[in-house]
């Protein structure tokens, strides 16, 4: 059984930075993509990153946000930098994780909003 863990999320002002962080924890094969999304689990994309490292963004945040991962740890940040108040939401992390077949796994997402 596999479980997401995410923190970093919080409040913070208009063109400020967070970076979250979600670690896999459980029996793991192998962890073949890991992404962000925001507003709901499958919702909006913000970014994603494969097993290679190859990454993914969506429009409206490149040049602002970098994903990575710690494959060691089962770990993917999130490092999101001049944030915009439109940007609040909660984050779900998710995992596609392959043993024999494929599954898929959500954090219990983390809140960041950012205001004045």
């Amino acid at each position: 059984q596999v479980q997401l863990e995410e923190s970093g999320g919080g409040l913070v002002q208009p063109g400020g930075s967070l970076k979250l962080s979600c670690a896999a924890s459980g029996i793991i094969f192998k962890v073949d993509h890991m992404g962000w999304y925001r507003q709901a689990p499958g919702g909006e994309l913000v970014a994603s990153i494969t097993a290679g490292g190859s990454t993914n963004y969506g429009d409206s945040v490149k040049g602002r946000f970098t994903i990575s991962r710690d494959n060691a740890k089962n770990t993917v940040y999130l490092q999101m930098n001049s944030l915009k108040p439109e940007e609040t939401a909660v984050y779900y992390c998710h995992a596609r994780v392959i043993d024999k077949r494929v599954y898929n796994f959500w954090g219990q997402g983390t809140q960041v909003t950012v205001s004045s």
